[in-house]
């Protein structure tokens, strides 16, 4: 996939499709937007574009949260 992109090149019509298809499967088995974005030569806007696009449902972001802290047991 990442061979038939040119960096800053329009993708439309078909190719766009089955470009958007390729990556909804690909982020929900688990790959981030940044590893989509390196793997196929495109921004981190773009993939995120082509993913709403797609109707997928985003994750929200990783790291530390400030979520209650289950209590501990003594």
């Amino acid at each position: 996939m990442a061979e038939t992109l040119k960096k800053g090149s329009r993708v439309t019509g078909t190719a766009r499709e089955q470009l958007a298809a390729d990556l909804k499967r690909k982020y929900e088995s688990g790959a981030s937007i940044r590893a989509l974005a390196e793997e196929t030569g495109r921004s981190y806007g773009f993939v995120h574009r082509m993913l709403s696009e797609a109707e997928v449902t985003l994750r929200g972001r990783g790291g530390a949260t400030r979520g209650k802290r289950a209590p501990a047991d003594s």
